[in-house]
C-alpha cells in the first residue's frame, strides 16, 4: 500500500536566495570585454576581471555552447583546451559565468555591449515587446525592431576602435548584417569567412594588423550539435574534435604581445523525453491560466500574465513547479540579481521581462509543443543557472 500521510501535493517552493547567481562586475561575460579594453586604455573601461592581465592585442574565440562542465567530461575530444583548464581565469583554474538566461542572444549582448541583460536589454530568448505586446524573438530578431531602438548602448568594439584600438569580427558571412550583430558587435571591421580554419587564420591576421587590437571569432555548429543529437552525442564529440583543432591553430598563429581568449556563451543539459522532465504549458491547464504570453525558452522562462491575474499566476506556478525550478515576481528576480547587479536593470527593460520568471533547477523543461514546435523537439538545453549552463572557460594562450 502507497503511503499517503507525508505526501505533500505542492512541496516547498525553491528559496530565491539559493540559485547560484552569475558573477556580474566581477567575473561574467559581460565584464570580460571592458577588462580587456581597459588594459588597451580605452577611456571609461574597467578591468573587472581582476585575474587578467593586460595585452596589447587580444583575441576573443568564443565557442557557441561549450559550457565548462562539458569540456571538463571530454578530455579525450579536446586534448589542446583540456591542457588549457589551468589558464582559466588568468591562471587560477576557474571558469566565469555566463549571465542569466544562459542563452545566445543574451550573451552575445552581454559579450558584445559589457553590460548585465537588465542593461542592454536582450534579457532572454523570446520576450514581450512592450511597445506592441508582442512576443520578440531576439536571436532571429522576428518581428523586426528598430535594433538602436532596442539596445541603444554603444558596443567595447565601437569604443575601442574611437580610442583608436584596431576593432575587428571574424564570422560566418551570414552574421554581417543580422540585427543581433548590429546591436551587439558592431565596431571596427567585419570579416565574413566561411570555414573554421579560415576565420582562425584572419583572427591571426587582424591581431596583427595594429600594435594594439582587439579581434573577437565565433563558431556556432557545437551548439547546433548539441541542441539537435544531445551533449556527448557522437556528432557532438566530433564538433568538440574540430573545435579543439581550431583553437590550436589560432594558438599558434598569434603575433607577439598576444593574448588569446577561449570561452562560450553558456553550457548545456540533455533533457530526457518524457512527461515528468518535459512539461508541456500548451497541455496543463493550471499553468495557462491567466497567461497571456510564454516567452523564454524550456529552462528560461519569461510568464507575461493577464492584467490582474499577476499574483495568482506567481502563486499557480510556485504550487506546481516550486520544487524544480526557482520561481520568481519580476521584482524579485531583479531584486535576487538575476539580471545583473543592484541598479543595472533599466526602466526601458523593465517591462521586457516576464511578470513571473522560472529557472530551471532540475533537469526539465517547460515546453511548448503547439506553439514551439522545434524548440521542444531538442534534445540539449539550456538558460537556466545551474553550473552545467553557467560556468564557461574562460581558457588563455599568451605570445
Amino acid at each position: 500500500m502507497v503511503q499517503t500521510a507525508d505526501w505533500d501535493p505542492h512541496p516547498e517552493p525553491l528559496a530565491l536566495d539559493t540559485a547560484p547567481l552569475p558573477e556580474y562586475g566581477s567575473g561574467s561575460l559581460a565584464d570580460l570585454l571592458p577588462t580587456l579594453a581597459a588594459g588597451m586604455d580605452v577611456p571609461g573601461m574597467t578591468a573587472a576581471i581582476p585575474e587578467l592581465t593586460a595585452a596589447d592585442r587580444a583575441c576573443v574565440f568564443l565557442i557557441d555552447g561549450l559550457g565548462w562542465e562539458q569540456l571538463a567530461a571530454h578530455p579525450a575530444e579536446a586534448p589542446f583546451l583540456t591542457s588549457l583548464l589551468g589558464s582559466s581565469r588568468g591562471g587560477t583554474g576557474r571558469p566565469i559565468t555566463s549571465g542569466y538566461p544562459a542563452t545566445t542572444a543574451t550573451s552575445l549582448a552581454s559579450v558584445g555591449t559589457g553590460l548585465p541583460p537588465g542593461a542592454h536589454g536582450l534579457p532572454g530568448y523570446t520576450v514581450r515587446n512592450p511597445a506592441t505586446g508582442e512576443l520578440m524573438n531576439q536571436l532571429r530578431w522576428q518581428p523586426w525592431t528598430a535594433p538602436a531602438v532596442w539596445q541603444p548602448y554603444p558596443t567595447v568594439f565601437q569604443l575601442a576602435h574611437e580610442a583608436g584600438v584596431h576593432a575587428a569580427q571574424v564570422s560566418s558571412p551570414t552574421f554581417e548584417n543580422t540585427p543581433l550583430t548590429k546591436v551587439a558587435l558592431s565596431g571596427g571591421t567585419f570579416h565574413g569567412r566561411l570555414t573554421g580554419e579560415e576565420r582562425m587564420d584572419l583572427a591571426a591576421e587582424q591581431l596583427a594588423a595594429a600594435d594594439r587590437a582587439l579581434v573577437y571569432t565565433y563558431y556556432a555548429e557545437l551548439d547546433g550539435a548539441g541542441h539537435r543529437y544531445g551533449v556527448a552525442s557522437d556528432t557532438w564529440r566530433g564538433q568538440l574534435m574540430y573545435v579543439d583543432r581550431l583553437a590550436q591553430r589560432l594558438a599558434e598563429q598569434l603575433p607577439p604581445r598576444s593574448a588569446l581568449y577561449v570561452t562560450a556563451d553558456h553550457g548545456m543539459v540533455d533533457v530526457p523525453f518524457d512527461e515528468e522532465h518535459r512539461i508541456d504549458f500548451d497541455e496543463d491547464w493550471e499553468l495557462r491560466a491567466g497567461v497571456a504570453l510564454l516567452g523564454g525558452e524550456g529552462r528560461a522562462r519569461h510568464v507575461y500574465a493577464l492584467p490582474g491575474a499577476e499574483d495568482d499566476v506567481l502563486t499557480c506556478w510556485r504550487e506546481v513547479l516550486g520544487e524544480r525550478f526557482w520561481v520568481a515576481s519580476r521584482d524579485e528576480a531583479i531584486a535576487a540579481g538575476w539580471f545583473g547587479p543592484p541598479g543595472a536593470c533599466d526602466e526601458r527593460v523593465y517591462a521586457r521581462l516576464g511578470d513571473v520568471v522560472a529557472a530551471a533547477h532540475d533537469d526539465v523543461l517547460i515546453i511548448a509543443s503547439e506553439r514551439e514546435p522545434k524548440e521542444s523537439a531538442m534534445v540539449g538545453n539550456h538558460g537556466s543557472m545551474t553550473p552545467a549552463e553557467q560556468l564557461i572557460p574562460l581558457l588563455e594562450v599568451r605570445s
